[in-house]
């Protein structure tokens, strides 16, 4: 009973809020009619007064009757033949305000509660007081509430009341209110009635609902939904069985859209619809472990979300989401309710059956092409969830139904508007690739195989079709059928061979892209490359750990190497079609400096592990002997490679990368964690032929050899220094030049600097070279510190005096070249 009072209360709180918001639409109408009579009668009666008051007393009458709401109220003649009250004149619609609302409004709706209140505790007082048997105590209800709706007749007619149609409306749907309490004190409480007859009275009393709804407005039609559906809850809702309550809920859900498309109250066909889904959830949850019940729930389902769909835009509902939902919502609905069907023929018929009203729809209103869509992804999860279970025998059927049904309609439409073509992107690719990626067993790899180049023509078609669209691109048919035909192909070939399917759809999407000349095409090939590398993980995981080890200073990066055969059947071909593409520096569009970089830095470790091969370093007396001569080649090869293709303009951005590549290494390496100065390495015993000398000889050449650019003439130089410095080290040491510095190999250091900052003065005064000339001064100047500072304080005696002696005159010369050749000679003064 506190559950039925609760309803009513709500009920009565939506009906008062509809009832207030028409009421006031209803008040601004009749004051601006008014008003705009008003304004005509004043200027017409100068001309005719008499026949224009006439004409005003019609227009009054007609404009009264076509505004009102009651369709057979009809005035008494005497007042139809009185002569028309003076004009009102117009005032501001008065506002909502605590005076109006308390004193004016809510009376009227909390009577019509408290008359419903007062039925339900008459009868309570009645039981608790034994006064009346239940036959009787129903009969009084049922005669209480058909006396409440003849007193809302009553009220219509009445003249005191006609004014204010409220009166009718709140005891009309007091009257439905205890009507349906009493059906409930009939079947659930004493019963009186049997579940077949109490069925026939629910729908006799919702009929009369109805009834009252078109006759009295909103505030009835709320109380009858309310009670329309709470009706079965009250008559024990599975009593008769579930095909009967069905029945009944069609039946009433029918009668409300009936009445929402009649009056144009798109609320009444929406709360039908919410309140229908309502229902088949609470059966859902009711009838655990009864199939046969739940797959007529199945059919209702999909029943109501067609017939909702078609109902709210005949209502007037303009909010494209709001008539999408009934559909989206039957679709959510039928794959929750899959599983408890087990996946079966019923299941899939139910769903497939509204995947094709929402088409048909679509077909006839683009309005409905997202529903389409929604209907295509819940399919795909429906037939993922299908397949993983042990039975599965109807989904494969139901599968091939699903691509005819959305890829056929959708091929056909694709030129009406794109997301026809999305509709046969997904129909031609989503069942068979679920398929193939959740029961591979279900057909031989050639048959799949077969399959899927079947489809990848049909998105190759579509992709032509897009390919002039303005309102289309053909990206993503494009991408769908070279997904297919790179799975397709991989059926035909051995499992570790996956590369060759992936390296001919980049070059395909790239030809493709230059074919179309469309901007989306560019950046496609991307995406088969980065698949090939997340198909070869392993060897690139293993090549990550060996480039750690390598730049901490591990001696033996050769022993973690993958294995060859793997990492070069994975990522080659891949490696190589791409850096082949790149050449038009139209691909890969925004992607390209990524990708690219990525596809360089993967090709640079394929050279890595191809060039580690000859030498096979694996263990450190080999690394003693032959490591940095390994690693100087290595260095040397990058820096020659970027050197040779930035003159010749090729890959510009690759020719970057191979000579940072290059300096780095030599720097990281040659220089700093591995240097032979640190770590014994054999360089050469010969004084210039040596591999520490040649190697940053060389660099420096490559180097100076760039250009004139400030940063790589000065990286230039300082590698001079290094090799000039490598030329003694190694003249002291021999081959192996790790130990201290004796005093001869230090005045060696400042003798060939020395000799060094005079090349460069001298090449910079002869070519005009500011730099160069610059270079050797503050190379002279540190020369110079360093003889004084360091060199002085460890000689002594006739040494001592001849170095300070040949410094001394080193410098008189140099100043006097550098006034005599580039200087102004001072002007004496006079």
């Amino acid at each position: 009973m506190e559950a039925l009072i609760l309803l009513l209360i709500l009920g009565g709180a939506v009906a008062f809020q509809r009832v207030l918001r028409r009421i006031g639409l209803l008040e601004a109408e009749l004051r601006r009619l008014e008003s705009r009579l008003e304004r005509s009668d004043a200027r017409a009666s100068s001309e005719a007064p008499e026949r224009d008051t006439a004409a005003a007393t019609a227009r009054i009458v007609a404009r009264a009757v076509i505004t009102a709401e009651e369709d057979t109220a009809a005035a008494p003649t005497e007042k139809a033949i009185a002569p028309p009250p003076p004009p009102i004149p117009s005032q501001p619609e008065p506002r909502l305000n605590l005076e109006s609302l308390i004193g004016g409004r809510l009376p009227i709706w909390i009577g019509g509660a408290a008359l419903v209140l007062a039925g339900i505790f008459l009868v309570r007082y009645s039981i608790e007081s034994g006064l009346l048997g239940p036959g009787t105590r129903t009969v009084l209800a049922a005669l209480f509430g058909v006396a409440l709706v003849a007193a809302s007749e009553a009220a219509r007619r009445f003249p005191a009341t006609a004014e204010d149609p409220r009166v009718a409306q709140v005891l009309a749907g007091a009257g439905i209110a205890s009507l349906y309490g009493t059906l409930y004190m009939a079947a659930a409480l004493y019963d009186l009635v049997t579940p077949l007859p109490a069925f026939m009275l629910v729908l006799l009393v919702t009929g009369a609902a109805m009834a009252l709804a078109l006759r009295h407005g909103p505030p009835t039609a709320v109380m009858a939904l309310v009670g329309g559906f709470a009706a079965p809850l009250v008559a024990g809702f599975d009593a008769a069985g579930i095909g009967p309550l069905l029945v009944y809920l069609a039946l009433f859900i029918t009668a409300l859209f009936g009445l929402a498309v009649h009056r144009g109250w798109g609320w009444l066909a929406l709360a039908a619809s919410v309140a229908g889904f309502g229902w088949i959830n609470f059966l859902v949850a009711s009838l655990d472990g009864r199939p046969q019940d739940l797959s007529a729930v199945g059919a209702f389902t999909m029943l109501l979300a067609a017939c909702a769909s078609v109902a709210l835009p005949a209502t007037g509902t303009r909010n494209p989401w709001l008539r999408l939902a009934p559909l989206v919502a039957g679709f959510v609905q039928l794959v929750a309710l899959a599983p408890a069907l087990e996946f079966g023929a019923l299941a899939w018929s139910f769903y497939l059956v509204l995947a094709a009203a929402a088409l048909f729809l679509a077909w006839r209103d683009n309005l409905y092409l997202p529903a389409a869509l929604a209907a295509l992804g819940f399919l795909l999860l429906l037939e993922a969830l299908a397949l993983i279970q042990p039975e599965r025998s109807a989904t494969p059927i139901a599968a091939i139904l699903a691509t005819l049904l959305f890829a056929v309609p959708g091929q056909l439409f694709a030129p009406r508007d794109r997301r026809w073509s999305i509709l046969a992107l997904g129909g031609s690719a989503g069942p068979l690739l679920v398929a193939h990626a959740c029961a591979p067993s279900l057909l031989d790899p050639l048959a799949w195989g077969l399959l899927e180049l079947i489809a990848a023509a049909a998105c190759a078609r579509l992709a032509w079709l897009d390919r002039a669209r303005t309102d289309a691109a053909p990206a993503p048919a494009s991408a769908a059928a070279a997904l297919l035909a790179t799975v397709g192909l991989a059926q035909f070939l051995p499992g570790a061979w996956i590369a060759v399917p992936l390296s001919l759809a980049i070059v395909a999407l790239a030809a493709w892209a230059r074919s179309a000349a469309s901007p989306r095409l560019f950046l496609l090939p991307a995406f088969p490359y980065l698949a090939a590398l997340v198909a070869a993980a392993l060897p690139l995981v293993t090549l990550g750990d060996l480039i750690l080890a390598s730049t901490t200073g591990d001696r033996l990066p050769y022993l973690r190497l993958p294995a060859l055969g793997d990492f070069f059947r994975g990522l080659a071909l891949p490696t190589a079609a791409l850096l082949f593409i790149l050449l038009d520096p139209r691909m890969l569009a925004g992607a390209r400096r990524l990708v690219g970089g990525i596809g360089i830095g993967i090709a640079i470790l394929l050279l890595y592990a191809l060039a580690k091969q000859p030498l096979a370093i694996a263990d450190l007396p080999r690394f003693g002997e032959w490591g940095f001569v390994e690693r100087a080649l290595l260095t040397q090869a990058c820096l020659a490679a970027g050197w040779l293709m930035l003159r010749r303009g090729l890959l510009p951005t690759f020719a970057g990368i191979l000579l940072t590549l290059g300096l780095a290494r030599l720097v990281w390496f040659d220089l700093l964690i591995l240097s032979p100065v640190l770590v014994p390495q054999a360089v050469g015993s010969l004084p210039l032929l040596n591999a520490f000398v040649l190697h940053l000889a060389l660099a420096a050449f490559w180097l100076w050899a760039l250009g004139p650019a400030r940063p790589i003439r000065a990286g230039a130089a300082l590698l001079t220094i290094a090799a000039a410095l490598a030329f003694v080290r190694q003249a002291a040491h021999g081959s192996i030049v790790t130990g201290p510095v004796g005093t001869g190999e230090n005045g060696g250091y400042s003798a060939i600097l020395l000799g060094v900052a005079l090349f460069w003065l001298w090449r910079g005064i002869s070519a005009a070279r500011h730099d160069l000339r610059v270079a050797g001064l503050v190379l002279l100047t540190l020369v110079t510190f360093k003889v004084f500072l360091i060199d002085a304080a460890a000689l002594d005696g006739i040494l001592r005096i001849l170095s300070f002696l040949g410094l001394g005159v080193a410098l008189i010369g140099i100043g006097w070249a550098y006034n005599r050749f580039l200087g102004k000679t001072a002007t004496p003064a006079r």
